[in-house]
């Protein structure tokens, strides 16, 4: 492996992550509804838990309503069951059909809380973002250990490793920031 193959490699890494850390606070509530809060709901369907989008279309209704339709007329009482004993704390509603799920305004209190989750998240997506910097740099001294490379090179590679590193948390810090002022907009 060359060191542009390790840099190539650790950008990868590092987008990764930050995809990673776009999906878990997309799962972080806001005030506002979002189909995405539901991912983490499954539902028996003959026998086997699957996920509600499997059994059901999930759009907004308006800016705090999530609408649940199932593809199966029986499912109905099952996803609302379902919906309920989740841990989101959300109170599903029938409606012939279609199952409204109201997402409640939040507290002072639950904003805080959030926040402190979202920072939490953010720092555990620097500490991947640092670990992946520690290994490409690992993996450019042994390269420069087996005589691959020189140390001119294994400067300027760490130099490109840490740019790329300080750009990857700057954008966590930016992400976080943006969730962190969707969180307390009211």
């Amino acid at each position: 492996m060359q060191i542009p193959d390790i840099k190539k490699n650790a950008e990868h890494k590092m987008n990764a992550s930050l995809e990673a850390l776009k999906a878990n606070l997309a799962k972080v509530r806001t005030g506002r509804a979002n189909p995405a809060l539901l991912d983490t709901v499954h539902v028996e369907y003959y026998g086997s838990m699957l996920p509600l989008s499997q059994v059901a279309n999930l759009s907004l209704l308006d800016a705090r309503t999530i609408g649940v339709a199932p593809w199966e007329k029986g499912m109905g009482a099952k996803i609302e069951k379902a919906i309920r004993e989740s841990d989101l704390g959300l109170n599903p509603a029938s409606q012939g059909d279609l199952i409204r799920v109201p997402i409640p305004p939040m507290t002072e209190e639950r904003r805080r809380e959030l926040t402190k989750v979202v920072k939490n998240e953010g720092e555990q997506a620097k500490i991947a973002i640092r670990n992946l910097r520690r290994d490409a740099n690992e993996q450019v001294k042994k390269l420069v250990k087996d005589k691959l490379a020189s140390e001119d090179d294994e400067r300027r590679a760490q130099d490109d490793i840490q740019k790329l590193t300080d750009r990857m948390i700057a954008e966590v810090d930016k992400i976080v920031a943006a969730k962190e002022q969707d969180i307390m907009a009211i």
